[in-house]
């Protein structure tokens, strides 16, 4: 196992690059199973949760390859057809991997692709890190590929679908799901007849992929709006995708810059129009900052008061960001409310700020007040989850005294190479075995 150990208050200054986005380069490897032709994909985030979707490809019959970093070839042929080995005991058919399914949620995203393009698929519950471990139900994906004429078993551990051939369908989603949203639209595009999906997510990850799958001959309406319309086609053809910057790492950047408030600090690579919800807040409590077209400029700002949130499904204020806000308000003046209505256990992190002299009162699962401002202190400390992880990060950066952060594959599983990045920032921070 690794850690992080880092020594408080250096000055942090200088210049940042965003990486592509996580949550969007993650959908291109599941995408690669509707297509036969080789898919060449830009700006690829070398993390973990990547590493993984790579080895789910690669299990299934598909191949990857590096051609320079950021950059890789992959493409998908046919599936390798598994029986029993896998612990899918008495099935016959296409099994996702247990191992890889139990490594990491999106993981639930290979599931329509295979059932559209095979007619079957096999797979564990998805698993992933603590937060929505065990409380984040699939029911969005199950309830809607059988509105999409797939036959549903649950035996010995293992849900599996079948389907001669789905239909397009009326789906309603009865809560908004950035992942339902995306497997639904990639799962139509073989289906067919036209699929309406309605109270849809409205990311721009969404709204990259509609447009890739477009231009590789799908007939998708409506990505970025509440209500997607896609006709089914036969085939798709291959192409390049350029992933687009991630949106949660630059908020994650300029957070951070706000919270040290010691140095001006460049974030570039970046589309500042992802992040609206964010420079609102940044007005209102008193963040110098300046936005072009890619980049974020932060530099010290005179005082950062407190002021309420509440996250929200985009164009809202983003849960992923949640917890990097909630550190910067232990650094205002005044007393702020963080209510986070998309996942239960993402406050619980707070216990661990207020170790380190956060003055933080938990009202009830979902809402903490933030007292400022407070002097943080060094601690030893574990990463829960990815978000809450590299706000441990922030806190461990303007906090006094030493911190040491365990079990940060949590954090490389967004972050590629955020130690070293820091340390170009001026920040005392290294890793350790």
């Amino acid at each position: 196992m690794e850690k992080l150990i880092i020594q408080g208050r250096n000055p942090l200054k200088g210049e940042i690059a965003v990486s592509g986005s996580k949550n969007a380069a993650l959908k291109i490897f599941p995408v690669a199973l509707l297509i036969q032709e080789p898919i060449r994909v830009f700006n690829v985030p070398e993390i973990e949760d990547i590493f993984r979707a790579q080895e789910m490809l690669i299990a299934l019959g598909g191949e990857v390859k590096k051609v320079k970093d950021g950059v890789f070839d992959i493409k998908f042929s046919l599936p390798v057809r598994q029986a029993g080995a896998s612990g899918g005991k008495n099935q016959k058919g296409i099994i996702l991997p247990t191992g890889l399914v139990n490594k990491f949620r999106a993981s639930i995203m290979f599931v329509g692709p295979m059932l559209a393009k095979f007619g079957e698929v096999s797979f564990p519950h998805p698993g992933g890190c603590v937060i929505g471990a065990g409380v984040r139900p699939i029911d969005l994906f199950l309830d809607s590929f059988e509105k999409m004429g797939a036959k549903l078993k649950i035996s010995d551990g293992y849900y599996r679908l079948t389907a001669n051939k789905l239909k397009g369908a009326d789906i309603f989603f009865s809560k908004v799901s950035v992942t339902a949203t995306e497997s639904l639209m990639m799962t139509a595009c073989f289906a067919s007849g036209e699929t309406t999906l309605k109270n849809c997510a409205m990311e721009p990850e969404i709204v990259s992929l509609a447009q890739y799958l477009n231009s590789c001959g799908a007939k998708i309406s409506g990505a970025g709006t509440p209500i997607i319309k896609i006709k089914g086609i036969k085939k798709l053809a291959g192409g390049i995708y350029k992933i687009i910057p991630d949106r949660i790492e630059a908020g994650t950047f300029a957070m951070m810059a706000a919270a040290s408030n010691s140095g001006k600090i460049f974030i570039k690579n970046c589309e500042p129009n992802h992040l609206e919800a964010l420079w609102i807040l940044f007005d209102k409590i008193g963040v110098n900052y300046k936005l072009s077209k890619n980049s974020i400029e932060v530099s010290p700002s005179k005082k950062i008061l407190a002021c309420d949130v509440i996250t929200h499904e985009y164009p809202g204020f983003a849960t992923d960001l949640q917890s990097l806000y909630t550190v910067l308000m232990t650094q205002a003046h005044g007393s702020s409310l963080i209510h986070e209505t998309i996942y239960d256990r993402r406050l619980l992190f707070t216990d661990t700020l207020v170790q380190m002299g956060a003055n933080i009162t938990m009202c009830d699962p979902h809402r903490v007040v933030v007292s400022g401002q407070n002097k943080l202190y060094g601690r030893k400390l574990v990463s829960p989850d990815l978000r809450a992880g590299v706000a441990l990060v922030v806190a461990a950066l303007i906090a006094h005294g030493k911190t040491e952060i365990d079990n940060i594959y949590q954090i490389d599983r967004g972050y590629e190479k955020l130690d070293e990045r820091l340390r170009a920032l001026g920040a005392d921070i290294k890793r350790i075995k």
